[in-house]
């Protein structure tokens, strides 16, 4: 029986395990191709500029899908790898957590939960990706 308990440990951990590497693996970001959007200069800004703007959702669903939704879900919608974009706050309450944290990524205890994509990513793609999950909003 313990032999049987050990064996089933193993394959729940290399299982689980494996799912944990793949989901942050090693991955190329691609490119998003922000033509037809107002450029915004090297300096960053703190608000959305592109808000309400419907080619800067569409990039940006485009952008997410290609470079977000392996960890945060299709259509924005995790499955619990990472957090649920769908609940960040709309609007200029949370321009300020998605760009830090989309330009500077995230660390816990020594462990890359999200990479930076500044310097990867254009401010324009960004600002996009943004403004698409504005339109995916699901809070209060």
């Amino acid at each position: 029986m313990t032999r049987t308990l050990g064996i089933s440990l193993a394959v729940c951990l290399s299982v689980f395990g494996a799912q944990r590497v793949l989901a942050h693996g090693d991955v190329t970001p691609q490119p998003v191709d922000t033509t037809g959007l107002q450029p915004l200069g090297p300096e960053w800004l703190e608000k959305n500029p592109y808000r309400g703007n419907e080619l800067a959702e569409k990039i940006g669903h485009s952008g997410f899908a290609q470079n977000c939704a392996r960890c945060h879900g299709i259509e924005a919608e995790s499955g619990g790898l990472a957090p649920d974009l769908r609940y960040l706050d709309k609007g200029e309450e949370g321009d300020a957590w998605f760009i830090g944290r989309i330009r500077h990524g995230f660390t816990q205890n020594g462990v890359t939960k999200m990479p930076a994509f500044e310097g990867i990513l254009s401010q324009e793609a960004m600002w996009s990706i943004r403004t698409y999950l504005d339109s995916r909003y699901q809070g209060n």
